[in-house]
């Protein structure tokens, strides 16, 4: 079967530039290339078009090809020399990924460092009201020896003899569009373009140490179980004059004794006795401020909530306190002297012994307190 016309294959008039035969080509390439386009043809379509673009593209083979047709450049070479061409930055040219040269052009690009997490433990009243508190990090800092060269004191790394410097190596392969160049990381000075002949007593060679460092962390007042502070440029050191990474920090809150948190209300189960809870008090209940008067009315039942306004944890992200929520709970004595039965038998001949069910349970009226 006669070959196809080059200029039919690609598409442009006899007389297209070479500009115009060059975005041809780019354009025909980016579509019938084996790897994007799977359909049986694409192959032999891609190395049509390969043949008609090294023929076109040279200014010695297009004047015999217009003179004589596929005659005048048929021992000439009508495939283009793929010794010669480099696939890595061709691809990236067309498809806007490497074989190996993408990663080469990134390979001294800045790079940012890994992150750094830990765990803070906070009493109670420190994640409330914020504090200070002293942690302990460790990770890699500039060697105090080499100072980051990761050579002995007195030697230099030199140039890599398997790159050149380069950093990176050239491998060729055979395909079915010839020999395929692949440039790829040097695996000698893994891309640095430098060896290190004598390494570093302190790093051995990595030019980094580690070290564990005190630093002094504000924390804010009102986080909670579960909140993070995040400190800029405290993890690991950046690559290639990169940025550091950040240091995170988790707060965990210890349990209190008394007091417990919703949200940033904090609530307070409280004990009162029957004659309180029957005629009514004045008493003191402790609050993170410290103790405070709570007015007990006469004839308060089990459950009942108070609220103390303002008496909760600080809005981290904003101003005023939540509230501290006082739930009463009634204590029925499990002991009582003879004078005590005593009174209490006058008393339970005066007061009615009919049980009545209760509408509500305790738990639904804490939940309408607490809302939900």
């Amino acid at each position: 079967m006669a070959p196809r016309d080059y200029y039919e294959v690609l598409g442009v008039s006899r007389d297209a530039t070479l500009d115009e035969i060059k975005s041809a080509f780019r354009s025909l390439a980016r579509k019938y290339h084996p790897d994007v386009n799977k359909s049986p043809d694409a192959e032999s379509i891609f190395k049509e078009i390969n043949e008609a673009y090294s023929v076109l593209s040279d200014p010695e083979k297009r004047a015999a090809y217009d003179r004589y047709g596929h005659a005048g450049v048929s021992g000439m070479g009508g495939m283009p020399d793929f010794t010669t061409i480099d696939f890595a930055d061709l691809f990236e040219e067309f498809f806007g990924f490497g074989m190996g040269g993408g990663a080469r052009r990134q390979r001294r690009a800045p790079r940012r460092g890994a992150d750094l997490h830990t765990t803070l433990w906070l009493e109670f009243e420190e994640a409330v009201f914020g504090t200070e508190k002293e942690i302990e990090i460790t990770r890699d800092e500039t060697c105090s020896v080499c100072h980051g060269s990761g050579a002995e004191p007195g030697t230099s790394p030199t140039r890599c003899p398997t790159c050149g410097g380069r950093g990176e190596v050239r491998q060729t392969r055979q395909t079915f569009l010839g020999s395929l160049v692949q440039v790829i990381t040097c695996p000698t000075c893994n891309g640095s373009g430098e060896v290190i002949q004598t390494p570093c007593h302190q790093c051995r060679g990595r030019g980094l140490e580690r070290r564990t460092l005190r630093k002094t962390v504000r924390i804010p007042a009102g986080v909670d179980n579960g909140t993070q502070i995040r400190l800029a440029g405290e993890g690991q050191p950046g690559v290639y004059g990169g940025p550091n990474g950040n240091l995170y920090i988790e707060i965990r809150v210890k349990e209190h004794k008394y007091f417990r948190r919703k949200d940033d209300d904090i609530l307070l189960d409280l004990n009162i006795s029957i004659p309180q809870a029957v005629l009514g008090a004045e008493i003191e209940v402790p609050t993170v401020d410290g103790k405070t008067k709570l007015t007990i009315p006469p004839g308060t039942q089990p459950g009942k909530v108070f609220r103390l306004k303002g008496k909760g944890v600080p809005h981290l992200r904003g101003n005023g306190r939540g509230d501290q929520l006082v739930i009463v709970n009634v204590e029925i004595p499990t002991r009582l002297t003879t004078e005590q039965r005593e009174l209490f038998e006058k008393l339970a001949k005066t007061m009615g012994a009919e049980p009545r069910p209760q509408e509500k349970s305790f738990l639904d009226l804490l939940k309408e307190v607490l809302g939900g």
